[in-house]
């Protein structure tokens, strides 16, 4: 998820006329938790074995404390120095190694903050970075294309890429003697996927992400984002959701193609001549009016099954139906790219 996306709005002394004007949604009740934070604004999660997640109930990241130093998962910008104070609360062990998950600044923003370690990376993620230099999130020392084993003292954490998902460079992080594994926003345990898929750059991949988790024995899932850490059955429930979703979008594009009827509100030809009649010369009136139709009519039906299992499914519901709907359809749409 690139921080840009990711908006915290802060009302500052609005005027009457001005605070009427805003509306403000309101989303079914959640169904997790968000455990609190300590006075700092932060909170850690004990794995066991040395293992660690560091979250603001926003981002999370990992470490693992060695014998020859600490090993740090991504540097959320975040959380930033609450990193640092969070590792040195638990070990006087200076951080010797940041593994970056992917390239977006959100994750890795404060790396910045241990300069003196050695970064690691996909070198997709190097270039993305090389791209666009920040001195915010220093270009990996280290680079791998397939997969990559740290050994630092008596840790192990094995890197693997696996195809693009997230982002191309987005890496599964695991360490077998805790059975902890992470992989950056693709699942949100507890919690329905962030807008798009996660803003997934490759929907198919996004969706097989799901299975590749599984393939692996863990105990601790960490997804990056938001106010917990998961088990297998947080992985299993996305799982059945996405499949879902992915069903009801392509029964959705089934019932388009036929005619409009009573029970037909989402009829192709019908909704594409509607908003070309409204729009004369305006193709892309027909395509968003479409589009949006037959999303919205996989958001309900997605809804009725998954509200009160996932927390915030309808926040991100239309975003996450247009997402699947737009990677089912293009091709029959005529659209490329």
């Amino acid at each position: 998820m690139r921080v840009i996306d990711f908006v915290y709005l802060a009302l500052f002394s609005i005027g009457t006329n001005a605070r009427d004007l805003l509306t403000v949604p309101t989303w079914a009740p959640v169904t997790t938790d968000s455990p609190p934070l300590n006075g700092a604004g932060y909170r850690v999660e004990t794995f066991g074995g040395g293992a660690y997640m560091v979250t603001d109930n926003q981002y999370n990241c990992v470490f693992f404390v060695s014998s020859e130093g600490v090993i740090l998962v991504d540097a959320p910008a975040s959380i930033g120095q609450n990193i640092a104070y969070a590792i040195s609360n638990t070990t006087d062990k200076r951080v010797t190694h940041v593994i970056y998950s992917h390239a977006h600044a959100d994750h890795i923003g404060s790396a910045y903050l241990f300069k003196n370690a050695t970064h690691i990376a996909h070198s997709i993620t190097k270039d993305l970075l090389a791209a666009t230099p920040s001195s915010d999130d220093p270009l990996p020392d280290v680079i791998f294309e397939d997969d990559y084993s740290l050994l630092n003292g008596n840790q192990t954490i094995q890197l693997s890429y696996k195809g693009t998902n997230h982002q191309p460079g987005n890496i599964f992080i695991y360490a077998p003697s805790q059975k902890v594994l992470m992989l950056v926003d693709v699942v949100f345990p507890g919690w329905a996927p962030f807008a798009y898929l996660g803003e997934a750059e490759d929907v198919p991949g996004f969706i097989q992400a799901h299975d590749q988790i599984l393939e692996y024995d863990f105990d601790h899932f960490v997804g990056g984002h938001l106010t917990r850490s998961g088990v297998r059955a947080d992985v299993e429930a996305q799982r059945e959701y996405i499949h879902d979703l992915k069903n009801n979008c392509n029964n959705a594009l089934a019932l388009s193609k036929q005619p409009a009827n009573a029970t037909n509100p989402i009829s192709q030809q019908h909704l594409v001549n509607a908003a070309l009649q409204a729009n004369p010369g305006n193709p892309w009136a027909g395509f968003k009016l479409y589009l949006d139709s037959v999303a919205s009519y996989c958001n309900n039906a997605t809804n009725e099954k998954w509200l009160g299992r996932l927390s915030a499914v309808d926040v991100y519901g239309m975003e996450n139906s247009y997402a699947m709907v737009a990677a089912l359809s293009e091709t029959n749409l005529g659209l490329s790219g």
